[in-house]
């Protein structure tokens, strides 16, 4: 909370005290619960990175909220303040908040820092500044990390190799937060924006979004950005190593993704033209193209508003999020490796109902798959829709329609942002007890399911 207290005494703000309140209280009450257990030192095992990872997401969410309480502007109360600062934190980019343009220059740069620091997951930023966690970093990482194989790591120490996940980065903020500021955006817009395109999270500074620069350059930066984010961080830790390109284009998840991202996006643009709805096709390409790789890759910028597309679109993009980045990315959704699983093995039972005694494999980048890997995808898989339908009956009980429910929870499991019905445009109107399971959702896509519900297995608690 401290760069947003010097953000807020730069512009002379008035929203200082806000965030000193709020560092106070968490310093205080952090102090308070560390002082008593200060000597006590334990091996930590891998339930104990499950506990942790879980209580950061939460103490950080609610934490991260009383700035938000505390601010003359906006005025939010409990439920809005909590409902930003986890949907900022886990890099959903859902918002409670209107009038942007008009907020103090530190509470903007607070919700778009809150997205940064959890693009790459606190608790791996945490095992790569706090080498006391020694050997119980592995545990944390195990935990944090998304993707279905867990244990790959990129040095043989887990502290450098989240190390190296930081320096690239930072390296990509940098690179696009200068990107933006040559295209013509202003030095605080670009930063800004840059944390939350890196992030893959879709706060912006502006109610229009990226719709308020109306400049094509600006649009193409944050589509390479965006692209980069969702792809594999161990993939650009290789290629950069490597000074070669090459294990973008022999890694199987990436081609798929690319894949994915172009047949969706010829898909909308040749709709948007053929529908009429842009004057011209240079314009039907430009938002098409923005809008496949912003709900694609759930990042959540919008040019326009996509959720009144004609047609299929608005379900074809907010379907395309469900798949979302590569797995070890800033991205959410299920992740592509996954999803080129459940496919492989699809065709695996096609092709074996031909010839039952074959010994068909499922290989990605021409290795076979384990089958605990296999059975890890099909049971996430299953317990991804279970939860995804059980949240959208609660939230249809709670008074919300159909098309609004379902687009509601999909945009915050995924940690997409933006839905459809009331939800298109902001969160603001839904009813409170609404918001707090849309705050679970969030929670449940950021840590992929598993690291969340084990918590409540009661055989994860026995002895």
């Amino acid at each position: 909370m401290l760069p947003p207290m010097l953000v807020s005494w730069m512009y002379n703000d008035g929203s200082m005290l806000a965030f000193f309140y709020g560092c106070l209280i968490n310093l205080g009450a952090g102090l308070l619960l560390w002082i008593p257990v200060r000597q006590h030192k334990r091996e930590m095992r891998l339930r104990d990175g499950f506990i942790i990872v879980v209580m950061f997401w939460l103490v950080l969410g609610l934490g991260g909220a009383l700035p938000l309480i505390f601010s003359a502007s906006p005025v939010l109360s409990v439920t809005d303040a909590v409902f930003e600062s986890v949907s900022g934190l886990t890099t959903t980019g859902a918002t409670v908040i209107t009038g942007l343009d008009d907020l103090p220059h530190s509470i903007l740069w607070y919700r778009q820092q809150l997205q940064w620091l959890g693009g790459m997951g606190i608790v791996v930023l945490a095992v790569a500044v706090l080498p006391m966690l020694g050997i119980g970093g592995m545990q944390l990482y195990r935990a944090e990390t998304p993707g279905p194989m867990k244990d790959n790591k990129l040095t043989p120490r887990i502290t450098e190799t989240a190390k190296a996940l930081w320096y690239i980065y930072l390296g990509l903020t940098a690179a696009c937060a200068l990107a933006y500021w040559i295209a013509g955006m202003s030095g605080f817009d670009a930063i800004a924006h840059s944390f939350s395109t890196v992030a893959i999270g879709g706060f912006s500074t502006h109610d229009l979004s990226m719709g308020y620069f109306d400049n094509s350059l600006i649009h193409s930066i944050a589509i390479v950005f965006m692209l980069l984010a969702g792809v594999n961080f161990a993939l650009h830790f290789i290629v950069w190593r490597r000074f070669s390109l090459r294990p973008y284009f022999a890694d199987e998840e990436f081609r798929t993704y690319i894949k994915l991202m172009f047949i969706v996006a010829v898909i909308t643009i040749a709709y948007l033209y053929g529908s009429q709805r842009f004057g011209d096709f240079g314009e039907a390409m430009r938002h098409g193209l923005f809008q496949a790789v912003s709900l694609g890759t759930t990042t959540g910028f919008t040019t326009s508003e996509f959720y009144n597309w004609p047609g299929m679109l608005p379900l074809l993009l907010m379907l395309l999020g469900f798949i979302g980045g590569c797995a070890g990315s800033t991205g959410g959704g299920m992740k592509v490796i996954r999803a080129l699983l459940l496919y492989k093995q699809g065709m695996r039972e096609v092709t074996k109902l031909m010839h039952p005694n074959a010994q068909v494999p499922v290989k990605v980048n021409g290795k076979p798959m384990g089958d605990r890997v296999l059975e890890s995808v099909w049971g996430f898989f299953s317990l991804y829709i279970a939860c995804f339908l059980i949240m959208a009956l609660i939230l249809s009980a709670t008074g919300l329609d159909l098309i609004t429910s379902l687009s509601a929870v999909a945009a915050c499991m995924n940690n997409l942002g933006p839905g459809l019905g009331e939800v298109g445009s902001h969160y603001g109107d839904i009813s409170d007890p609404a918001k707090w399971v849309l705050c679970f959702a969030m929670l449940l896509g950021r840590l992929e399911i598993f690291t969340l519900l084990v918590l409540v297995t009661p055989a994860f608690w026995r002895r």
